[in-house]
């Protein structure tokens, strides 16, 4: 062995007092000649290692690694070198074979995804003893000595571990190895494989603990080999039990003349990057993952700098959360600031302040999560010559400069008892210390299966659809996450259907109205319309996207619910790529569908979870009813995320708002919108969308028609230019019109729904389905469902001139009703009735 890793100055205290020794035995290395280290090429069990001691009648000694950064502060890049140096002897056996990696908790957590980085795992996952709700547990294993036993695996999804490569096991130490077999057992009888290792930094196993390992292997008919940076004994003297029992009591939470200051800061952090392996990390995250430490660190370092200038910093890391903290404290140093790591316990150990034991300080504190109760421990968190477990021989900070200590949590930990008296907090400033809380936030188990669920099948999605093949709008204005059912024959006779849905036999998604096509003086009174409105509608779709992008920032996908949803969607690509004075935006959109009481399209929600960031995907609308879609798409988004989905942002974006059902919105006016005015000869030629069991299956997007018969009678393009053409003259009122409805109360309150309510009881309708408030609604009733009567609040508003048309040539009677809360609305007749 050459080098040396740490100064032993005499002989341990638990050696000379106690007579608890470490044996070494044989160093290992795999390290390339000439290449660059903090450590030497080979350590002894004494550079690795010292005894310390613990009140615990199954185990009373600790084995206080010089290198793992958790109970003395260590050079972050030491912590790193030493856990390269275990990497590389695991990829010296396997060779070129991909492998996953599994770390144990607490310990060895930030060691297990040290080694899965440095080998290239295909993923790294490690055990957890916080059982979150939101994720399933996969399996379990009990570790015998520890201070908190059990260990839960909950990877999302499970099936990312599902195979056969060879599982490379973590841990900090082997004592007996009883732990790792347990773990071996336990999830060979979940996901069996034929290739099991164990790699360690520290193997002090007996002739006895090693053929039960290989009893074991014959027993699972697998391959179990381990490895380790240094192999050895631990003698443990007779009565060393009731030795440690009878030394005095440890005197913990030093207090100092003057408390120390508290700060606090929250570090950005992806919400689809995962920030640890408690649910699994993939390689696929690694780039992801060292560029968001990257904007980390310096958003931390930019605090230290401004609030703590020219001080040292001890970066502390809580529990689980171990490998985020260790390689922000290693950009720390790499930057030129003094930095040493180590990480807080669930594991009590004796303290005592005598030179060569190392566990000199100590603090217990409060669990800070919510639905824990033990206490939490925490050691040394000091920076001299005695406190700094520093192998590779730095000189220590002066004793008169006091280190900063950066205390690293996720959001379960970040609640009020990490600030309350006995709180780790309160502890760590009444001993002196000045403390900065950084925050890091934590990946949702729901969200990772989404997006894994998502990356796992991205090729078998199915793609989107395009005009000219599919619609006739331009393939740059809208991708259609659609399948194409044009072939199939699904409209059926208007009175049928209407009984079938009515009665509850079919929904009204499995199948599609005669598409109905109005006279010549109808037309041409869309003609009108459109001319008289392109002004009014151009400053209602700049005013919503300008809205959108003030609250949701530039980088927005926009994602219309078809039909209805998608022209408006098209015009406000439109105003960002061309209309705005602000500067051009090219935002992606697509159109799905989304159904009543059948939810959205959830291969669609795959579909943009995979392929753009969740939080980013914002949901247009044409106008507001009621707002039964409203609520439709904040239920199917909750079911969405309730089943392991992404969250999305459940925030609808409208034309227009009469309902009063959003708070994003270019007007709340009930005004006609041309759009509505038509079926699919204004909305690109694609029919109402299709959620058919017989023609749908799993994994395809839900359906709808092209039809491209009815091209000559075709004005989708025509709506989409004459409104992109009226953009020029009403940029100007643009910024008044957003800057109106941002200072107006826009609080949903559902007014629209109480006024169909109304009008259900007064008329004797059924059901609030049977009646379709604003012009937008009414127009569908006419142009695709039985209706029964029309109500006005104005007989001759021009509003609704196309309506009056349309109920003429239909039948339907027309109702003045001065007090109307919408201009005018539609009943469906209830063909259940006689």
């Amino acid at each position: 062995m050459t080098g040396a890793a740490l100064e032993i100055v005499g002989i341990p205290w638990a050696t000379k007092t106690l007579g608890l020794r470490l044996h070494h035995e044989e160093s290992y290395s795999a390290i390339d000649a000439g290449q660059a280290s903090a450590l030497p090429a080979e350590l002894a069990i004494a550079e690795l290692i010292q005894p310390g001691l613990r009140r615990n009648p199954r185990r009373a000694h600790l084995l206080v690694s010089t290198v793992l950064g958790k109970h003395l502060p260590t050079d972050p890049r030491v912590v790193l070198d030493g856990a390269n140096r275990l990497g590389d002897l695991v990829r010296e056996l396997l060779g070129d074979r991909e492998a996953l990696v599994l770390g144990f908790a607490e310990t060895a957590t930030g060691l297990g995804h040290c080694v899965a980085a440095r080998i290239g795992a295909v993923g790294y996952l490690h055990s957890t003893r916080r059982d979150v709700a939101e994720a399933q547990t996969l399996t379990g294993f009990e570790e015998g000595h520890s201070h908190a036993t059990s260990h839960l695996l909950q990877p999302m999804p499970a099936d990312i571990f599902v195979n056969d490569l060879p599982l490379v096991l973590v841990d900090d130490e082997i004592s007996t190895g009883a732990t790792a077999l347990d773990a071996i057992r336990a999830l060979h009888a979940f996901s069996p494989r034929s290739h099991y290792l164990l790699a360690s930094l520290v193997d002090m196993r007996l002739a006895a603990d090693r053929i039960a390992f290989d009893k074991a292997a014959a027993e699972l008919e697998v391959s179990i080999e381990t490895v380790c940076l240094a192999s050895g004994r631990t003698v443990l003297p007779d009565g060393l039990v009731e030795a440690v029992a009878e030394l005095p009591e440890p005197e913990l939470n030093p207090v100092a003349a003057q408390r120390g200051s508290f700060e606090r800061i929250e570090l950005p952090w992806p919400a689809t990057v995962p920030e640890g392996g408690r649910h699994g990390i993939l390689r696929a995250d690694l780039t992801a993952f060292d560029a968001a430490v990257v904007t980390a660190h310096e958003v931390l370092r930019s605090r230290l700098e401004l609030a703590f200038p020219g001080r040292p910093v001890i970066v502390l890391a809580h529990e689980e959360l171990m490998y985020l903290p260790l390689r922000l404290a290693a950009e720390l140093a790499d930057s030129g600031t003094p930095t040493r790591y180590q990480t807080t316990t669930r594991s009590p150990a004796y303290v005592l302040d005598e030179p060569g034991y190392p566990l000199r300080r100590g603090f217990r504190f409060t669990a800070p999560e919510s639905d824990q109760e033990a206490p939490r421990y925490l050691y040394n968190a000091h920076w001299t010559a005695e406190f700094s477990g520093q192998p590779d021989g730095a000189a220590p900070v002066a004793e008169s400069v006091d280190p900063v200590l950066v205390v690293v949590i996720d959001p379960p930990a970040d609640t009020a008892a990490l600030v309350a008296d006995g709180g780790l907090v309160d502890v760590l400033t009444a001993s002196g210390a000045d403390v900065l809380v950084a925050v890091i936030p934590g990946a949702d188990p729901r969200a990772l299966h989404a997006a894994r669920g998502g990356a796992a099948v991205a090729r078998a999605l199915p793609e989107p659809l395009h005009g000219p093949e599919f619609g006739s709008y331009a393939a740059e204005d809208v991708s259609w996450l659609l399948q194409d059912l044009s072939d199939v024959d699904l409209e059926a006779d208007v009175a049928e259907r209407e009984r079938r849905i009515q009665s509850g036999v079919a929904h009204y998604a499995e199948s599609l109205p005669i598409e109905y096509q109005p006279d010549a003086a109808y037309r041409s009174l869309f003609d009108e319309v459109l001319a008289d409105s392109a002004e009014r509608l151009a400053l209602a779709v700049a005013t919503v996207a300008e809205l959108v992008v003030a609250e949701r920032g530039d980088d927005i996908v926009l994602v219309s619910l078809a039909r209805a949803g998608t022209p408006i969607g098209i015009l406000m690509r439109r105003w960002l790529r061309s209309g705005r004075a602000a500067g051009s935006l090219d935002v992606p959109h697509y159109a799905v569908s989304i159904v009543r009481d059948r939810g959205i399209d959830a291969v669609a929600l795959d579909y943009l979870a995979c392929h753009h960031d969740p939080s980013s995907i914002v949901f247009v609308d044409g106008w507001t009813g009621k707002g039964a879609i409203t609520r439709e798409l904040t239920e199917a988004l909750d079911a969405y995320h309730a089943a392991g989905g992404a969250r999305f942002n459940d925030e609808l974006a409208v034309l227009a708002d009469p309902g009063h059902c959003v708070r994003t919105y270019g007007t709340r006016d009930d005004f006609l919108i041309a759009s509505a005015c038509l079926n699919s000869t204004v909305s690109g030629l694609v029919s109402r969308t299709v959620l058919n069991d017989t023609l749908i299956g799993p994994g395809e997007f839900h359906g709808a028609k092209y039809y491209r018969e009815l091209a000559d009678d075709d004005v989708s393009q025509r709506l989409i230019d004459a409104v992109t053409a009226a953009f020029d003259a009403v940029r100007a009122q643009v910024p008044a019109a957003v800057a109106a409805v941002r200072d107006s109360d826009r609080t949903p309150t559902w007014a629209g729904w109480a006024s169909v309510e109304q009008v259900r009881a007064e008329y004797g309708v059924a059901s609030v389905n049977f009646v379709k408030p604003g012009v937008g609604e009414t127009t569908r009733v006419l142009l695709r469902r039985m209706p029964w009567l029309v109500l006005v609040r104005d007989a001759e508003a021009p509003e609704h001139a196309h309506i009056r048309l349309l109920a003429a040539a239909r039948g339907v009677p027309v109702e003045v009703v001065p007090d109307l809360a919408y201009s005018c609305m539609g009943l469906i007749k209830d063909v259940q009735q006689p």
